[in-house]
């Protein structure tokens, strides 16, 4: 869509890609583009309250793959099971942004609280991440702090029982100056000089593995979900995922899949849709493959409110079965991808359970046919490959 906007209004393509990065909106940047030129869209920038795309990491395998591809030292930081947010300030007033740039401040009073608190600057675009915790600090599950997302009354009674803290993690913004092609070290000085009494996420910079592992051991022995590593030089690209920011887990890592079809249980799950199709994106025809269905990971209550969600989403029924639109996404653990005849993709995912409802994505966001694939093929490097005759 750059390029098109680009040759349509014959304007150079980075101005164009530094007017997306700005607004997250290649409609108005095509709008701005058509009725100023170059001339306009060069002054594009940051806007306090108009949320920005995120930037996005790579998986890897363990820190050793991150230390090579950042050139063999990186700033490795906790990965928080909590929720993304993007935080905006202008002068007295705050609002706090999802993962999906929707607006949660309502849903958030101690973390806008917060940012009044300690936040001096006068305008300013942070991100972090929400981490809900029990009394003594600890992280609880990703589910009970969507729960707090998802509130807009009795919102008191809520935030006593699921208390929340946040971690800064990145600036973009401050007092009229765009951050975002500064490298990361420079931009956590910043964020550390500006957080006030806001605890910025757990870091080390190292190059040794041996320290790295260990840091790894740490995050997972606090509760957490393993790492970030962040290449020292790197700038901010809003809405692009690349190698200079990966994630580690100490853990086959999950899916996010979306769910395209279900079908009614048996006994007490009669009437509940309670076996669900789980499907990834292909990236080149938007079609969603599925990979296999599971009954496995929800509770009764979230089961209820699954049903209810997909009955509206239905698009036929037939007989036990009811395909809907693909607007869920859920995250799926799983021991196996195995190779299989009965799906599209000629892959199925083995005792797949949902750990956790994604309601913080959108479909487009949800991992690809490519990604599974790519898993299926590193199962190798340990084991054995089955040849048929």
């Amino acid at each position: 869509m750059e390029q098109a906007v680009a040759k349509a209004f014959n304007v150079p393509l980075g101005t164009v890609q530094k007017a997306s990065m700005a607004t997250g909106d290649i409609g108005e940047v095509a709008a701005t583009a058509k009725t100023g030129g170059t001339e306009a869209l060069s002054k594009v920038s940051f806007q306090v309250f108009r949320p920005v795309k995120l930037m996005l990491a790579q998986v890897a395998d363990n820190v050793d793959e991150a230390l090579k591809a950042h050139g063999g030292k990186t700033a490795f930081e906790y990965k928080y099971d909590g929720a993304r947010v993007q935080i905006h300030k202008s002068k007295g007033e705050v609002r706090v942004f999802s993962r999906r740039l929707t607006d949660a401040t309502q849903s958030l009073p101690e973390i806008t609280e917060s940012v009044k608190r300690n936040i001096k600057a006068n305008e300013i675009i942070l991100e972090g991440e929400v981490v809900a915790v029990d009394t003594s600090g600890y992280p609880i599950p990703f589910q009970h702090l969507m729960r707090r997302f998802k509130r807009v009354h009795e919102i008191a009674d809520t935030a006593e029982k699921i208390p929340l803290r946040l971690y800064l993690f990145d600036i973009l913004y401050l007092n009229g100056e765009s951050l975002i092609a500064l490298p990361y070290t420079k931009r956590r000085k910043i964020l550390t000089e500006n957080a006030g009494e806001i605890p910025l996420t757990t870091q080390t910079i190292t190059g040794k593995k041996e320290t790295a592992e260990g840091f790894l051991k740490e995050a997972v022995n606090a509760g957490h979900e393993g790492l970030m590593a962040k290449q020292l030089d790197s700038p901010y690209t809003p809405g692009t995922r690349g190698k200079r920011w990966f994630k580690i887990k100490t853990i086959l890592e999950p899916l996010d899949l979306v769910i395209t079809a279900a079908e009614y249980g048996y006994g007490r799950r009669h009437d509940w849709l309670s076996d669900y199709y789980l499907a990834a994106r292909n990236e080149k025809t938007g079609e969603f493959m599925e990979l296999g269905k599971t009954f496995k990971g929800l509770t009764d209550k979230e089961m209820i409110e699954m049903t209810k969600q997909l009955k509206k989403l239905a698009v036929r029924e037939d007989r036990r079965r009811v395909v809907v639109l693909p607007k869920i996404v859920v995250e799926v653990a799983y021991n196996e991808i195995q190779r299989s005849p009965t799906y599209k993709s000629e892959m199925a995912l083995r005792f797949a359970r949902i750990t956790r409802i994604r309601d913080d994505k959108s479909p487009d966001e949800a991992d690809t046919i490519t990604k599974v694939r790519e898993i299926y093929e590193k199962q190798f490097a340990k084991k054995g490959r089955y040849k048929p005759d």
